[in-house]
């Protein structure tokens, strides 16, 4: 349960109306929602809900209010009756970089002693809407691989319809994370995945700069990218689909993993 830096790449391949591929070197951090307080006071270079270099924002995930990621999680595990008797929150985001970040996909992982009893996939669009997707189970809390599935419930890229559901993989093992999400259409044809997998390391000055060297720009970059990559599939001749405006955060109980 120490908090980590995941040294990672993400790969996101799209296979219908036609293929399309890109890959980038991105850092997360997987933090002990516990350990933030002391991991605030531990570095120069790094703050919790305060502008730094790095910065770790708490606002930024689950009611995204003054209210902290354990009373979200907390409040979700209590509405869908998951229980616990030990709870240990852990979540694989990017930090603020200079006081910025997009993070599309945050996952938070919910362990009671030796046990992960339910995940959190928080997403996130380029309009700062968000939707997270809650699944509960009981795996090895040090080395699990799951599988599991549900239907699309938010609108993220305007050239995917809503009509579609995700199959979920997710595994640890030792210090290795792979997590992949494969989308598909209502007739069952896989229309992307997205994948992002790595090797964790300590978390410490040394590899914060590590972190930086990686990326230095990451928030703009995913950003960037984002906006660098519709223009590409537009060109390819891809179809725009329009969004409803989701005036609240959302929230959906998706079974077991």
């Amino acid at each position: 349960m120490n908090s980590q830096i995941l040294l990672s790449s993400i790969v996101h391949i799209r296979f219908i109306p036609f293929k399309h591929k890109l890959k980038y070197r991105v850092p997360s951090i997987y933090l002990n929602i516990d350990d933030l307080a002391k991991i605030n006071k531990q570095y120069t270079f790094f703050s919790l809900n305060n502008f730094n270099l790095f910065s770790f924002h708490e606002s930024d995930h689950g009611y995204r209010d003054q209210r902290s990621i354990k009373t979200f999680v907390v409040d979700s595990l209590s509405k869908y009756k998951i229980k616990y008797q030990n709870l240990k929150i852990m979540i694989l985001c990017f930090p603020r970089i200079l006081g910025y970040v997009f993070d599309p996909l945050s996952i938070i992982y919910c362990f009671d002693n030796n046990k992960l009893i339910s995940i959190l996939y928080e997403v996130k669009n380029t309009t700062n809407e968000q939707h997270t997707y809650i699944f509960k189970g009981d795996a090895d809390s040090k080395n699990f691989k799951l599988s599991h599935k549900c239907a699309k419930q938010f609108y993220v890229s305007p050239f995917i319809e809503m009509e579609a559901y995700y199959k979920f993989f997710n595994k640890m093992f030792k210090n290795e994370m792979n997590i992949n999400i494969d989308l598909f259409d209502k007739n069952n044809k896989k229309v992307l995945t997205a994948s992002q997998y790595g090797k964790f390391i300590e978390l410490n000055s040394k590899n914060m700069f590590k972190f930086l060297s990686y990326n230095p720009l990451l928030g703009f970059k995913v950003m960037f990218g984002i906006l660098y990559e519709a223009v590409k599939i537009i060109s390819k001749g891809g179809k725009y689909y329009a969004r409803q405006k989701k005036p609240n955060d959302t929230i959906s109980f998706e079974g077991k993993f």
